[in-house]
């Protein structure tokens, strides 16, 4: 019979002795019954209660409570933004040891670049939503979409790419006043456009 036939029933005889003697333990000390119901059985019934419509519902009608709505742009605007900050307080680690002292001034845009762009628009307005899907943004998959209105679900599964919420910080860092706004990184800040759609008809 070939060795590596052999070397292998080996393993198999000795795995299966193991396993059996393992099977074979008796209990140690003194033992209790178990108390706690079955979790499976927990779940089984937990989900006979779940209305299902209520929670898709609220699911697809999610909007965080920072929600940042913007007001359609009633002209074409350009402006930059300098995300240059200075900290007004030192920085440690949990050792107490400083990392960054007060007065420290850095550029986020140095160490983590934006390269797809960020679009902004209201979901909940049909045309801003069709000025994305003709926009040359619409098939870059790196730009990230915010709705300053709408519901994500929504608008995730007409467009069929990520969507995101615009929030009161995210606004107030990037000086965004109205929507559609196109955020580009150029030289280390960000230009951003707001974009004038025709009046509704």
């Amino acid at each position: 019979m070939d060795s590596k036939l052999l070397s292998a029933l080996w393993i198999i005889t000795c795995a299966t002795q193991v396993w059996a003697a393992h099977t074979r333990l008796e209990p140690v000390g003194k033992t209790y019954p178990i108390v706690e119901p079955d979790i499976r059985e927990e779940f089984k019934q937990k989900a006979t209660t779940i209305d299902l419509d209520a929670l898709f519902n609220t699911h697809n009608r999610y909007q965080p409570a920072n929600l940042h709505p913007l007001p359609r742009a009633a002209s074409d605007r350009v402006f930059i933004v300098d995300l240059t900050h200075t900290l007004n307080h030192d920085i440690k680690d949990s050792r107490g040891n400083l990392l960054y002292p007060q007065g420290f001034t850095f550029n986020p845009l140095q160490y983590a670049g934006l390269s797809g762009g960020l679009v902004v628009i209201d979901g909940s307005d049909p045309q801003q939503v069709e000025w994305f899907k003709g926009s040359p943004y619409f098939q870059n998959q790196r730009a990230i979409l915010l709705l300053a209105g709408g519901y994500a679900a929504e608008v995730k599964i007409e467009l069929k790419r990520p969507v995101y919420y615009l929030t009161h910080d995210i606004s107030a860092r990037l000086q965004l006043k109205a929507a559609p706004s196109v955020v580009v990184e150029q030289d280390n800040k960000l230009t951003v456009r707001e974009v004038r759609l025709a009046a509704k008809p």
